[in-house]
């Protein structure tokens, strides 16, 4: 079978590990009779220094047209300047509109040899098994009006929090479809003590709960989920949340795991086309140092595979090598070894 996949390096460590997927996706497609092409183009920071913007309309065109979207990571302090007219952030809010990805999946899975990584106890971290549903193209992060400016002499900033009943409802259903493989639960969280959206969230949540009354639901405001988070993780099954507290919620999350380097995300539309990309930022203090961690983003194609090109056979091929790598004692800095990117993505290879 054949597939266009349009790259998006971008920033920090964002080559390297993205270079390290391509090599094990090569593999996939040698072993199983695959063709993949891939198309790279700029996006970030990168494309603010060479175009003047995040992400350029030919850019997004590129990925619109591609049967799937692999993201290294964008940003970095080059490009922090608050009043700057365009940031490399911006152009990855652009990216999930352009597409259309309107849940971001975000596994949260212990691997038993790597416990010792977490700062938790490791009784803590028995049976941690978690998919994060976090809403992305709604919320603070989207809604209008936004901005900055003068009122009353005063300096104002100013971000709306917004959300319709079908953006609520359509992530709803996928966590309750994807629960319903798992262990039947749904976790919605919101902040409805507070939030008139979160109101809103939780009615239609309570909707959707009763149209699955073989799922078990429930509601936890977002304070007490980041608490059960590290209290009581195991507790979780399927969690679904908007924009701003799944962003926040998959970061803590990440420790469990042991390094956000080892976490993975889909970002999937209404086609079958979706955006995969680790969960970890571009990493400026090791980035050319090839020490990135390359699990998060390997894992992610494994997504793209399930997800996008429904090979499902494959996917799990790739879950299966980094498991095995990780069981034959395998590490990068961040998880307590001394491997290099290109060594931890030649171990995962040899296991392919």
């Amino acid at each position: 079978m054949n597939f266009n996949i349009t790259l998006l390096p971008g920033d920090g460590i964002g080559p390297e590990v993205v270079a390290e997927a391509v090599r094990v996706l090569d593999m996939i497609a040698s072993k199983y009779n695959h063709a993949f092409k891939f198309t790279e183009r700029l996006m970030g920071g990168c494309s603010i220094d060479k175009y003047g913007s995040s992400l350029t309309d030919e850019t997004l065109a590129d990925c619109q047209s591609a049967d799937a979207v692999l993201l290294g990571a964008v940003g970095g302090p080059k490009w922090d300047d608050p009043t700057a007219k365009d940031r490399p952030e911006r152009g990855l809010l652009a990216l999930r509109k352009g597409l259309g990805v309107f849940a971001n999946l975000r596994p949260v899975k212990v691997h038993p040899a790597l416990i010792d990584s977490s700062p938790l106890k490791p009784e803590k971290l028995k049976g941690v098994d978690i998919m994060v549903v976090r809403e992305l193209t709604g919320g603070l992060y989207f809604g209008w009006p936004k901005g900055r400016d003068i009122k009353d002499g005063r300096e104002r900033a100013v971000d709306t929090l917004e959300y319709y009943d079908y953006e609520i409802k359509r992530v709803m259903e996928l966590a309750f479809k994807l629960a319903k493989g798992r262990k039947k639960k749904v976790t919605s969280v919101d902040k409805a003590n507070v939030l008139e959206s979160s109101r809103l969230w939780r009615q239609i949540a309570t909707m959707i709960g009763k149209e699955n009354p073989d799922i078990e639901l429930e509601h936890v405001l977002v304070d007490t989920a980041s608490m059960k988070l590290i209290t009581a993780p195991a507790s979780f099954d399927v969690v679904v949340t908007e924009n701003m507290f799944g962003d926040i919620l998959t970061d803590e999350a990440s420790v469990l795991a042991g390094s956000m380097g080892m976490l993975p995300s889909a970002s999937l539309s209404e086609s079958a086309s979706g955006l995969y990309e680790p969960i970890h930022g571009s990493a400026p203090d090791i980035a050319g140092k090839g020490i990135a961690n390359p699990i998060g983003t390997i894992l992610s194609t494994a997504m793209m595979l399930r997800y996008s090109f429904k090979l499902e056979t494959e996917a799990a091929a790739i879950e299966k090598a980094v498991g095995e790598t990780i069981i034959a004692g395998c590490r990068t800095a961040d998880i307590g070894g001394k491997l290099t990117t290109r060594q931890m993505a030649d171990e995962i290879i040899k296991n392919l």
